[in-house]
């Protein structure tokens, strides 16, 4: 039987609790935007990372809880194509507004692909069903879960930096692109009346860095392999 360990790589040996999410990002650039899962190659995962990674799918499928959103710690960072959320009160925003935008989501496979000290990484499969329009679509994407170092070997893990990269180029946080995933994400918790997002209000002024700026999405981005390729991305 495979081992459950996290292999001995530390991404941020010089980060601790109280470093902004922002600090936590990974980079990376992949050879392919093939981001297909195939489930027999997945790496396996301990008792607690694995309760981790059932509730990092749970909140994309629409099943948002109070608990689940606690998954991050209060000055997360969410980064993917539509939005860049740096607090757990727009996180909240964004996880609870999924089942007012589809009627349902469903991960239809996902492959652990990393497990390092303080990074978990997966290929996710997953499957959109809209409200307005009544379409399904499917998008793989490679999740990238930069964990909190005092969390990391505790039954309740979290989360400091979310990635959610669905092409092979990271992202350059500039632009008319950019702003757009900001604004919205900097605003939807305020639209929301739900007493679940309001739970993380405080949030909101947990400690913040400047966000980081890369000129292109290729940007101090290290190219790698991440098709069914487990723990050699490099």
């Amino acid at each position: 039987m495979s081992s459950t360990e996290p292999s001995s790589t530390v991404h941020f040996p010089n980060l601790t609790s109280a470093t902004p999410g922002e600090e936590f990002e990974v980079r990376q650039t992949a050879t392919s935007d093939d981001f297909t899962p195939d489930p027999s190659k997945s790496i396996p995962l301990s008792k607690a990372r694995q309760e981790l990674v059932d509730d990092i799918i749970a909140l994309y499928s629409c099943e948002p809880t109070i608990k689940r959103v606690e998954r991050y710690t209060p000055d997360c960072v969410y980064d993917d194509q539509f939005v860049y959320a740096n607090d757990r009160y727009k996180m909240a925003g964004q996880w609870f507004a999924l089942e007012k935008l589809f009627n349902d989501s469903k991960c239809e496979r996902y492959q652990i692909i990393k497990n390092d000290r303080d990074v978990i990484q997966f290929l996710n499969e997953q499957t959109w069903t809209f409200k307005i329009i009544p379409t399904s679509m499917t998008i793989n994407a490679i999740v990238t879960l930069s964990l909190d170092p005092d969390s990391i070997d505790s039954d309740f893990i979290r989360v400091k930096y979310h990635k959610d990269q669905a092409n092979d180029k990271d992202y350059s946080h500039e632009g008319v692109g950019f702003s757009f995933k900001k604004f919205q994400a900097d605003n939807v918790a305020k639209w929301m009346s739900q007493p679940e997002v309001e739970h993380f209000k405080k949030d909101a002024d947990a400690g913040k860095n400047k966000v980081k700026t890369y000129g292109s999405g290729t940007g101090e981005a290290p190219k790698g392999e991440y098709r069914n390729d487990p723990q050699k991305q490099g």
